[in-house]
């Protein structure tokens, strides 16, 4: 049986080699760092978090929880590293972002049928490809992906929030608590009164931003839209997005406070937080000058700050089916972000369908169908042909998975009655043999 070749280790990437090998498909997995970098990357590891390091919420009443409940029923390499390296986060899973990629790295290094290749990917060689080279895949893969796909021009932005120093936060001035008091008190919140938030805004809105060639705001995916975007579009936006105090009493008042800052966890040693929310593209000195602004932050020691790169997505309602191949050739297929999920668990997804649908192909099996009425499924569906009008990135959402065909009092309700629908089908799905990955070690 001849190997596949998964170009990139990215969650994609790493997730879909992991799904091949412990089926019995050899693979040889090509990945450019640290020979190469990005800008936006700076560890050696795979599966490197470069934005967040939440993986969102972990409920079955939110999408992306139910699609986390899916994966980790079918083996996934990338919900088992996040769930070993979790640091507290409320309600939703959020991970030490090294001890999580060393943990992927070393299962994948330790795989018997995975060959590692430290390399770029310069070239799609022939046979059995996945691309999963992400939206910052270097210029000579990129060249060649646009050769296969003339629809591949639909550019976006992604921003980057800061990181700062818990010890350099001014506790005196914030306070410790979880959203409506949620699970434990994870978040650090930093509270600023009316005269403080309109100076604050008033300086974010006029700060200088660093040159990004080509920069659109309307080519920010809504999810990462930078901070002082956000702020262009009214002096309130902020208080009901990133800045919304809602659910949030400070313990020194019993009230909540005009605007508050989170502040979370970024590494298992609670040393680190990141600003939720903050992702932006001012200059550095900007940062430092408009976010220390906030008084809990007055004195902040910033360990990184925030960054502004490209993301380059594909048109793939034109170019893949619903199981990412590309439809004009079939043994190529492509994974993450790149295809328009949006999303660190939508992107590990994706590689996971793909790793098992080729999988499939090589062993001689049946397809591997997940049904709309899965998240993993409705994403493939969504992206080979479910969006209407200009095609645009995805987060998974109960909107795209079929519905009940029957009414469920309360938003909940209905929610939690779809997941129960979807995890008793993957539970289906396991009987079939391509999915029992034991068998195919």
């Amino acid at each position: 049986m001849e190997k596949v070749t998964v170009l990139g280790a990215g969650l994609a990437g790493s997730e879909a080699a992991w799904q091949l090998a412990r089926r019995g498909v050899s693979v040889r997995l090509v990945e450019m760092k640290p020979e190469k970098m990005t800008p936006a990357h700076k560890s050696e590891y795979f599966a490197e978090l470069v934005c967040s390091n939440s993986l969102r919420s972990d409920e079955l009443s939110n999408a992306v929880g139910l699609l986390k409940a899916e994966m980790r029923r079918m083996g996934s390499l990338i919900m088992a590293a996040a769930d070993q390296n979790r640091v507290a986060a409320g309600g939703a899973l959020a991970v030490d972002r090294e001890g999580f990629a060393r943990c992927v790295t070393e299962k994948l290094e330790a795989q018997e049928n995975i060959e590692i290749v430290r390399a770029e990917a310069t070239e799609i060689p022939e046979g059995e490809v996945i691309v999963a080279t992400g939206p910052l895949s270097s210029d000579a893969i990129a060249e060649k992906i646009a050769a296969l796909c003339p629809d591949s021009d639909l550019h976006f932005y992604d921003a980057v929030a800061p990181i700062v120093t818990l010890e350099s936060v001014d506790m005196e001035s914030a306070f410790f608590a979880s959203r409506y008091d949620k699970g434990t008190a994870d978040y650090v919140n930093c509270p600023m009164d009316r005269d403080e938030y309109l100076a604050f805004v008033r300086e974010l809105v006029s700060a200088k931003e660093a040159g990004v060639h080509g920069f659109d705001d309307a080519g920010v995916f809504e999810g990462c839209m930078p901070v002082e975007v956000m702020a262009r579009r009214g002096v309130d936006t902020l208080r009901y997005g990133p800045l919304k105090p809602v659910g949030l009493r400070d313990p020194r008042t019993g009230r909540e406070n005009y605007a508050v800052v989170q502040l979370r966890r970024d590494n298992a040693d609670g040393t680190i937080y990141n600003m939720v929310g903050f992702q932006t593209h001012l200059t550095w000195g900007e940062q430092r000058r408009v976010f220390s602004m906030i008084p809990a932050l007055r004195n902040a020691e910033f360990v990184r700050y925030g960054v502004m790169h490209r993301n380059t997505y594909l048109n793939s309602p034109k170019l893949l089916d619903r199981y990412y191949r590309l439809r004009t050739q079939p043994r190529i297929s492509f994974a993450g972000q790149m295809t328009g999920v949006e999303g660190y668990v939508e992107s590990a997804a994706s590689g996971m369908l793909v790793g098992i649908e080729t999988a499939a192909r090589m062993l001689g099996l049946p397809p591997a169908d997940f049904p709309q009425e899965t998240a993993i499924g409705a994403l493939g569906l969504y992206i080979s042909g479910g969006s209407v009008g200009e095609f645009q990135p995805m987060n998974i959402n109960f909107g795209i998975i079929s519905p009940l065909g029957y009414r469920v009092k309360g938003k909940r309700n209905k929610n939690a009655e779809i997941s129960k629908r979807s995890l008793e089908i993957i539970e289906s799905l396991q009987e079939k043999e391509i999915f029992r990955y034991e068998d195919h070690r």
